[in-house]
């Protein structure tokens, strides 16, 4: 006879697993755009988006979301 438990463990383990994949996504997602900080003068900014129009806007999406974020708050701050 199967307890409650064990009818329970996949649904644990597949929960353990999304979170931890959640986790690595956010640390990747971090990572990234703690590099992607250290390009802030304009010829900086200008030679990444040189770099990324090289590859296809799929490949880029995330850098590009990451940049327009990082513009968009500037804009916002410097308003204030």
């Amino acid at each position: 006879m199967q307890t409650a438990a064990h009818r329970l463990t996949p649904l644990w383990t597949s929960v353990r697993t999304r979170l931890r994949d959640r986790r690595e996504a956010y640390a990747a997602h971090a990572t990234l755009e703690r590099e992607l900080a250290s390009y802030n003068s304009p010829d900086d900014l200008q030679d990444l988006y040189a770099i990324l129009d090289r590859y296809s806007d799929s490949e880029t999406a995330r850098i590009r979301r990451i940049l327009a974020s990082r513009h968009s708050y500037s804009i916002y701050r410097h308003s204030n």
